[in-house]
């Protein structure tokens, strides 16, 4: 996994939520995430902890990311 992703990972999204488990980012961020621009990313990237705890979900762990 890159730097540049939020990824660990696990792939589950909530039903309810619409957001994934493992980074809290939506169908539409991930699918798209490859043609993103570096600022993008690190924009979503920044709301995802905010949006996780907004939407009272705990991260699940997932493989340890690689630098």
């Amino acid at each position: 996994m890159s730097k540049e992703t939020p990824c660990v990972a696990v792939c589950m999204i909530d039903p309810k939520t619409k957001l994934c488990f493992g980074c809290g980012r939506t169908l539409p961020e991930i699918a798209r995430w490859h043609a993103m621009e570096s600022p993008e990313r690190q924009s979503v990237m920044a709301l995802l902890p905010t949006r996780m705890a907004d939407a009272g979900l705990v991260p699940i762990a997932g493989s340890p990311k690689r630098a």
